[in-house]
């Protein structure tokens, strides 16, 4: 009779998470599982059978803990700049589990940067509506194109490439904010991209 696990599927899977927080997925091997856990790789197998399914438990793990900050974010007074900020600040404090998530593809990954966003503008349309007093499209074009620009500061922290801080990024997403806001209001069709370009531009340049 073989002898009992005395680690449960569950701690494994939070060991791995760690060792991804730590090393990275491809860091994440029956090896550092093991070390990790101090044992040796059998109960690791025992428990998996393969490292495949081990990493497939991780991922989830990890769209567990960044849901945490998404829902943090939607319950800001102002959700839709909630969960913009909750996303850089997931890609600061957990940079691996975004890289995982957000900056790995994979045939077999479900989820990704776009379905994250899509779910989350979902979720913060009718405030978006309410508070600006837009439709349903405009609500959509306004997150959609704030949320690029929250995603790429967030893999800019994740590559070590972004000099801004907090505060700057604060900035910079009011900016964007209201612009978009503004040619939303002050652009007919600009949310359905049916207008002169040439002769906003013209405007503006004036």
């Amino acid at each position: 009779m073989a002898p009992k696990n005395k680690f449960s599927k569950e701690k494994m899977v939070e060991a791995a998470l760690q060792v991804v927080r730590d090393k990275g997925i491809d860091g994440l091997t029956a090896k550092t599982l093991a070390d990790e856990l101090g044992t040796s790789t059998q109960p690791v197998f025992t428990a998996f059978g393969s490292m495949d399914a081990v990493r497939q438990e991780v991922y989830a793990a990890a769209v567990r803990v960044y849901d945490d900050y998404a829902d943090a974010g939607l319950k800001e007074k102002v959700p839709f700049l909630g969960v913009g900020m909750q996303y850089i600040r997931f890609a600061r404090e957990e940079p691996e589990l975004y890289r995982f998530l957000f900056l790995t593809r994979a045939q077999d990954q479900k989820y990704s940067a776009m379905t994250s966003m899509r779910h989350l503008q979902e979720l913060v349309r009718p405030t978006l509506m309410n508070v600006y007093h837009i439709t349903a499209e405009e609500a959509d074009l306004y997150f959609r194109d704030l949320w690029f620009v929250v995603h790429s500061l967030s893999t800019l922290i994740v590559t070590g490439d972004c000099p801004y801080s907090d505060r700057k990024i604060g900035q910079i997403l009011t900016g964007v904010s209201v612009s978009i806001c503004k040619s939303i209001k002050e652009i007919p069709g600009f949310a359905a991209g049916a207008f002169d370009r040439d002769a906003v531009f013209r405007a503006l340049i004036q």
